[in-house]
């Protein structure tokens, strides 16, 4: 049930209990009136004391009660305007011993819980273990991730580079940046490492591992350093040549 139904329920449920109290009052009256009557000598409610004395009974009976529940709203009212809305527990002395206690408890026993709850010696394919440097980190998705970026720092040196297509070899969309990149004592460019990572993010079947991933990831980072520093080098060579223009 919802907590709109249950409320809705309750209402309903307080209204009937209230009807069947005055149902009960207006009978009760009724019986103790007409039972007054029937045992008076007149048989009538002219002069009839027992007829007085019920409901004077009766109206002072709802005269205190009413007193008494206006009493209690009016008390309930008045300490809850003593509260500050915005009053919020901050020490000890705040609250009193035992719900600090229990509020320490309740939240000990929370944290407990949420530490327990973590995984512990696990690993899912393609994605870094709890706890270390690629922890929560998807594999495939970070290497793909990183060919737009690399895409945008490229087209700040060759702004006429053909557009990207959604199966392009990365050896073959940056082969114009191919003589800027080192290679190692292989033959071997970081763009070759970069371009096997993401062949293998993008066709094979199984998730990459984590050393093939760092391997991508190396391979990225060394390209963007590469063609920020080609990039400033432009930049500063444009300045230098401005005077000698002018």
């Amino acid at each position: 049930m919802s907590r709109r139904l249950r409320k809705l329920f309750t209402g309903v449920l307080n209204i009937f209990a209230w009807l069947v109290f005055a149902f009960a009052v207006g009978v009760s009256l009724v019986a103790f009136l007409s039972q007054a009557v029937r045992t008076s000598r007149r048989l009538s409610f002219k002069g009839n004391i027992n007829v007085l004395i019920i409901t004077i009974s009766y109206s002072v009976v709802f005269f205190f009660s009413l007193v008494f529940c206006l009493k209690r709203r009016m008390s309930m009212f008045r300490k809850l305007q003593r509260l500050s809305r915005g009053r919020v527990a901050l020490r000890r002395g705040d609250i009193p011993k035992r719900t600090h206690e229990f509020v320490t408890q309740e939240y000990s026993r929370a944290c407990l819980i949420a530490f327990e709850s973590l995984p512990k010696d696990t690993h899912r394919e393609g994605w870094g273990k709890p706890g270390t440097r690629w922890g929560d980190v998807c594999f495939r998705r970070a290497l793909l991730d990183t060919i737009p970026d690399l895409d945008d720092l490229t087209r700040l040196l060759i702004p006429s580079l053909p557009p990207l297509r959604p199966h392009d070899r990365m050896s073959h969309h940056y082969r114009f940046i191919a003589p800027l990149l080192p290679t190692d004592e292989n033959g071997r460019s970081p763009l070759h490492y970069y371009d096997s990572a993401v062949q293998l993010a993008r066709q094979v079947d199984r998730e990459p591992t984590e050393e093939e991933f760092e391997v991508g990831m190396a391979a990225a980072q060394e390209i963007k350093r590469i063609l920020y520093e080609t990039r400033q080098e432009m930049v500063q060579g444009s300045v230098l040549d401005l005077p000698l223009a002018i």
